[in-house]
């Protein structure tokens, strides 16, 4: 691995492991805090969405800090076990927080625009973990790693929402329409790299 890849990867991993830890902040701050300023009192008041709102942000760090080893070829190869053993907690977390995003996507601050693309997220999310899970079932390797490159990019949309957010808010100057923009910019992207990257030969 070049210098450029390896610093590249040093730093992507200092990114999803910050990232993966934030949401656990929301358990010891007083609310509201980050993203749930925007939110009305009612709505954080209300049980089911708080649920939701958990069970997406907790169970979405746990993919995310789950997920990456997953890539790493001579780790996987040396590590069989443990990688199953951890695929499952990644698919299990996936599913889980893909459930309650899906939920709490319909609550999305920013109108039907916002609304539409964290639900597509969800949905996105939730359908290529689901065939990658299908495709190990059926022992089509190469079906699951190229279904588990696409969740994980879904996955990342947690890191690169929090680095296009504060860049579309510094842009446009309003909040609003930097999330609704990012609300679609923080996974199509990903998924379009992803599709690129798995197209090498």
């Amino acid at each position: 691995m070049s210098t450029l890849r390896k610093t590249g990867f040093w730093f992507a991993l200092v990114l999803i492991v910050a990232i993966g830890l934030y949401p656990y902040l929301y358990l010891f701050v007083d609310w509201p805090f980050g993203i749930l300023m925007t939110k009305s009192e009612v709505l954080l008041q209300d049980t089911f969405w708080r649920i939701g709102f958990f069970i997406h942000i907790i169970l979405g760090s746990i993919a995310l800090l789950a997920g990456w080893s997953q890539f790493i070829k001579s780790w996987r190869s040396r590590h069989l076990g443990f990688h199953r053993n951890l695929g499952k907690i990644y698919t299990l977390a996936c599913w889980l927080s893909g459930t309650g995003g899906l939920y709490i996507g319909f609550f999305a601050t920013g109108g039907w625009i916002a609304k539409t693309g964290f639900i597509g997220l969800a949905l996105v999310w939730l359908v290529t973990t689901s065939a990658s899970y299908l495709a190990i079932r059926k022992k089509k390797i190469d079906e699951h790693h190229k279904w588990m490159v696409y969740s994980y990019s879904a996955c990342l949309a947690a890191v690169t929402l929090r680095i296009w957010l504060p860049c579309l808010q510094g842009l446009f100057g309003d909040f609003f329409i930097a999330y609704q923009i990012v609300a679609w910019w923080c996974w199509v992207p990903n998924l379009i790299v992803a599709h690129i990257l798995l197209r090498k030969p």
